[in-house]
């Protein structure tokens, strides 16, 4: 990419971009924390990418696809060119970032991989922004001051000493924040927040209920769009283009089982129903990866009026495996929920779910789990027939109707594998992400627990996800593209609207909020260059 300068100083400061790694940013002492911890960590990225191939090793996929703009080499160095530009332009405005320092990526023995890549936004006091907190789907979120390296260690808060200091840890943030009348809320909200206090700074309109019915085109450009407001349609008209930011399909259950062959067990809020995908298809774009979602094994929710609950620690933990309908393992365990999923989807096609996390008595005792947090809920997931517990293994084998015999040997086998260290089919618990959801207390190996205390459990566990993959197909400024490659004048779009440039991969942390923001940056850049 070449250098230039920012052309409008609404989208950021006057200065170069496109800068390669080494070339900027270690620059003065003072700098905030985010933007050290970025020039390292682009520059890391950046040597893996040129040098030996690590970037394209961890996004690389080999699924047949039309076209390659999702993942192509240009697409993936202008998201890692521009981390630093999109971070250092929110700390300009106030907003304050942490590194954190423990969470691997999630292939972190691969070339290029490490530990400590991600950045978060600091707790944030939602008094900050007044009354628009009462609307802010935020609220659905983690309403507490907690941040990424937490979790990992709540889970464990009173099973082992480094748990129990970060759980005081924990504590003493918020109870610090409530003597300061503060509310401070962490993780995705605090980012929803510290975004949206920047935009009410600078004055800038934030409609609510507003869909985008469709996009209004003039010579093959798009020149504004037509808004729904309450009973009224309104034509708004752009000088510089429209940024479609809509979300991806995750509760279009037509979609879903068109491109997906399942009705959808999605975290994502239910107003995921693709229809930013729909307008821009209309206008010309094409889409990719509609096939794909960022997969994870999932508890279904035992009533209408709750989301199924997303597992990641909880399957990690030792003293717990997951089986197919026929009680035998099929995966790592410990792996990344995206991998965890596809193997799932797999089995699923081959006719071989449901699937349980078997778990003995350790797993509830030691861990705190979060889908058992909210009162009540293990109650509601027991009588919804999800959730089961049974004195012997045969007896929870005939429960949730597995051939005792075949679960009775999985059992076996794994335990064989926790008393010498050595999971021999999958592996788990030989990389550093998986053993960062373990217990070091647990030896040889913090992943691998033997089932052997009564009672057992077994929870059921579907596909789920986090949101959609697949979308508007866009280039390496946001631009969305036909089927043709020729870009859609005026038309941009960025986050899960579009089809991600992870390809079919997860590869770390961030992987959908990191892209959401720095496409939505470098669109933002490109319209304020134009003429028109």
């Amino acid at each position: 990419m070449g250098q230039g300068q920012v052309l409008d100083p609404q989208f950021g400061i006057d200065e170069p971009r496109g800068l390669r790694a080494g070339e900027r940013i270690a620059q003065e002492r003072e700098e905030p924390p985010g933007v050290r911890a970025v020039a390292e960590l682009r520059s890391r990225f950046h040597g893996s990418l040129h040098e030996r191939g690590g970037l394209e090793c961890q996004l690389h996929d080999t699924a047949p696809h039309r076209l390659e703009a999702p993942r192509s080499r240009e697409r993936k160095e202008a998201f890692v060119d521009s981390v630093a530009d999109f971070v250092i332009l929110c700390e300009r405005r106030g907003i304050r970032f942490a590194r954190a320092t423990d969470y691997p990526d999630y292939y972190p023995e691969r070339p290029g991989g490490k530990i400590g890549r991600a950045i978060e936004v600091e707790p944030f006091d939602t008094h900050r922004i007044g009354t628009w907190w009462e609307t802010a789907r935020a609220q659905d979120g983690v309403v507490f001051p907690l941040k990424t390296d937490d979790v990992w260690l709540l889970s464990r808060a009173w099973s082992t000493p480094g748990g129990f200091v970060r759980g005081a840890r924990f504590v003493g943030r918020a109870v610090a924040g409530a003597a300061q009348r503060k509310k401070l809320v962490g993780a995705g909200a605090a980012l929803v927040c510290a975004l949206l206090e920047v935009a009410l700074k600078q004055a800038t309109p934030v409609w609510l209920s507003s869909p985008v019915e469709e996009l209004v085109v003039d010579e093959g450009r798009v020149v504004g769009a037509a808004v729904r407001r309450g009973e009224r349609e309104l034509r708004v008209r752009t000088r510089k283009g429209v940024v479609l930011a809509g979300g991806g399909f995750a509760h279009r259950e037509d979609w879903r089982e068109k491109y997906h062959g399942v009705p959808g067990y999605s975290s994502a809020i239910t107003g995921d129903q693709g229809s930013a995908i729909e307008v821009g298809q209309r206008a010309g774009g094409a889409v990719d990866l509609m096939d794909d979602a960022w997969w994870g094994a999932s508890i279904p929710a035992p009533g209408t009026d709750k989301s199924p609950a997303f597992l990641v620690g909880e399957r990690s933990m030792p003293f717990s495996i997951i089986v197919d309908s026929q009680g035998e393992r099929f995966v790592n365990e410990s792996a990344s929920y995206i991998d965890v999923g596809h193997r799932m989807l797999e089995r699923a096609q081959a006719d071989r779910g449901p699937f349980w996390m078997i778990s003995d008595a350790r797993h509830t005792r030691r861990y705190l789990r979060s889908f058992a947090v909210e009162p009540g809920a293990t109650k509601a997931l027991r009588e919804g027939g999800l959730l089961h517990k049974a004195d012997t293994l045969d007896a929870l084998a005939v429960a949730i109707g597995l051939p005792p015999e075949r679960l009775r040997a999985t059992v076996a086998r794994f335990n064989g594998f926790a008393r010498t260290g050595v999971d021999q089919d999958f592996a788990r618990g030989s990389s550093a992400y998986d053993r960062y959801y373990g217990d070091p207390l647990v030896r040889p190996n913090p992943n691998l627990g033997p089932l052997a205390k009564a009672p057992f459990t077994a929870v059921q566990l579907v596909p789920g996800d986090l949101g959609t993959k697949g979308g508007l197909l866009t280039d390496e400024d946001g631009r969305v593209i036909r089927e043709d490659g020729s870009p859609i004048e005026g038309l941009y779009a960025s986050g899960n609207n579009t089809a991600s440039v992870m390809g079919n991969t997860y590869p770390g942390p961030g992987s959908t909020l990191g892209p959401a923001a720095v496409f939505g940056l470098r669109a933002a850049r490109h319209m304020a260059a134009q003429r028109h």
